[in-house]
């Protein structure tokens, strides 16, 4: 027990040192894990690893989609919502019927139900290596947040697809009406689980007398509430973590103190952290386990067919990207669109080489059971896995590593979808120094020139000074206070009208007011 206990302190610190080397040497984190992994694995000594996947399901899966729930711009994602459930489902499905006949066509003892069922595992891309990778080079924001809105969603989809799929195959057969019925469940169960816990996670929020602490490990157990009902109740698990994420996401500023957003927010940034980098390193370190179910296929063989669903996966992603983009073209005559121009002929190229996938694949393939109800030995389960190692690993190796270069080569076109940061930042300014005065000036109006506070918190907004002098008293505390919320009232407030300023900055402002206002708080009258 110990010794396992200082294996894992171990892996954490490897985790450290080798996102610090990723950044050194400017590759996406995930790349170095999932290698590095590899290699721990075959040190002599090292115990091998059995992944559990209800460990990846119930653990790691909730925390990482409710962090990225939290995380995506709402106004973005709501944006550009038809391309976004286009990828996030049709295109599964297409994916997963595609890899489903190529692999009953080219893998001996492959049916079509186990190519379903593997279709299914490897379709849903893994967005934590492909944020991890743009980090590197600059992409457009509405390429940004269709592969976040996507991962969002992809996973739900893949393991509905899954489940039908194992359905299949322990049956032999598919009846569409139940699958339509148990899809429909799926969604509706999932999403509506989802937001009805996260209606109850804000409203305890709001009446119980909690504190930072508290609210910050209602917000760490809120995603395995929502996650586990759901499942129990046979419905999306990932669905309920998405949409009630995203509920409470677009609420937080109603029930949540500053004191507690900063709390949870530096929390949250290092759990996820941790999780991300255990996740990819143990995808890396699973590799001992997985090549020794091959038995009866040979190691070459095997390789070869993963390589050859690798490369379905890719050319599937990108044709669909263009499918899109088509689709777009036609549908702009008879709907509103988000952008009703001709669209870049480049952007479905970066779109579908970012289709790395992760650790949600290994974990739905090492979920599959090794025995049917019969007590018959699950068919090609050993080989399904290894397909899906490959899969991973070469996305990961071949589309992470050139990604940044793909882009660079084919140019990143640019849309006016935003203001520019600079013409951004002088607006929300203008706006906020604007609102203050003219509050100060309307609510006290005469005494301003009677009471020295007033004026001085007058001249600070009215100069645009961005340090507050500290030199507070009660009275200009409370008045300080007061027009920090209401900077906070008209930043929300623009970013629902203003659609040219991006989200990502008015958040970095609201961020400030509330740094600003613990700062006040904790500083007391002087």
């Amino acid at each position: 027990m110990v010794e396992d206990f200082l294996f894992y302190i171990g892996l954490v610190i490897a985790i450290i040192l080798l996102v610090m080397l990723a950044t050194k040497i400017k590759v996406a984190y995930p790349v170095v894990l999932v290698l590095a992994g590899l290699l721990i694995s075959l040190i002599p000594g090292v115990p091998v690893l059995h992944i559990n996947p209800e460990l990846i399901f119930i653990i790691f899966l909730p925390p990482l989609l409710y962090e990225a729930a939290w995380a995506i711009s709402w106004k973005e994602f709501w944006r550009w919502r038809r391309i976004i459930f286009s990828f996030a489902f049709p295109v599964v499905l297409i994916t997963a019927v595609s890899v489903a006949f190529v692999a009953n066509a080219f893998i001996p003892g492959m049916s079509l139900a186990l190519g379903f069922l593997l279709g299914g595992i490897v379709s849903p891309p893994d967005a934590v290596s492909a944020a991890a990778i743009l980090k590197f080079v600059k992409v457009p924001k509405r390429v940004a947040t269709l592969l976040e809105g996507e991962s969002l969603l992809n996973d739900a989809s893949s393991l509905i697809i899954f489940r039908f799929g194992l359905i299949a195959v322990a049956t032999g057969q598919f009846i569409w009406y139940n699958a339509a019925f148990n899809f429909m469940w799926m969604v509706i169960g999932g999403v509506g689980i989802g937001l009805l816990i996260a209606w109850i996670f804000m409203k305890a929020h709001k009446i119980l007398p909690t504190d930072a602490n508290i609210d910050t490990i209602l917000t760490l157990v809120a995603p395995f509430v929502m996650y586990i009902v759901a499942e129990e109740a046979h419905s999306s698990g990932v669905l309920a973590v998405v949409s009630g994420g995203l509920f409470l996401s677009t609420k937080r500023y109603q029930f949540i103190s500053s004191s507690s957003r900063l709390k949870g927010f530096n929390v949250w940034e290092s759990l996820v952290f941790l999780l991300n980098g255990l996740v990819f390193l143990l995808i890396g370190l699973d590799l001992p386990e997985i090549v020794s179910g091959l038995e009866d296929v040979s190691l070459g063989a095997a390789i070869g067919y993963g390589l050859l669903v690798t490369l379905v996966l890719i050319i599937v992603r990108i044709l669909a990207a263009y499918g899109a983009v088509l689709t777009t073209m036609v549908m702009r005559n008879f709907i509103t669109v988000a952008d009703s121009r001709t669209p870049n002929a480049r952007m479905p190229i970066i779109i579908g080489w970012a289709g790395m996938r992760g650790v949600v694949s290994l974990a739905a393939a090492l979920s599959i059971p090794f025995t049917l109800e019969s007590g018959i030995e699950f068919p090609q389960r050993n080989l399904i896995l290894f397909i899906t190692f490959i899969v991973i690993l070469t996305t990961l190796l071949l589309q992470g590593l050139t990604l940044p270069y793909v882009i660079r080569v084919i140019g990143v076109p640019k849309f006016d979808d935003h203001l520019p940061e600079k013409e951004a930042h002088k607006k929300i300014k203008r706006e906020l120094f604007n609102h203050s005065t003219n509050l100060i000036q309307e609510k006290y109006g005469e005494k301003i020139k009677e009471k020295k506070e007033l004026a001085q918190l007058l001249q600070h907004w009215q100069e645009n000074n961005e340090d507050l002098p500290l030199n507070f008293t009660d009275e200009k505390k409370s008045l300080y206070l007061e027009l920090l919320n209401k900077q906070r009232e008209l930043l929300i407030s623009l970013n629902n009208v203003e659609h040219k300023i991006d989200e990502d900055l008015i958040r970095n402002y609201l961020h400030k007011i509330d740094l600003e206002e613990e700062k006040i708080k904790l500083g007391g009258p002087k």
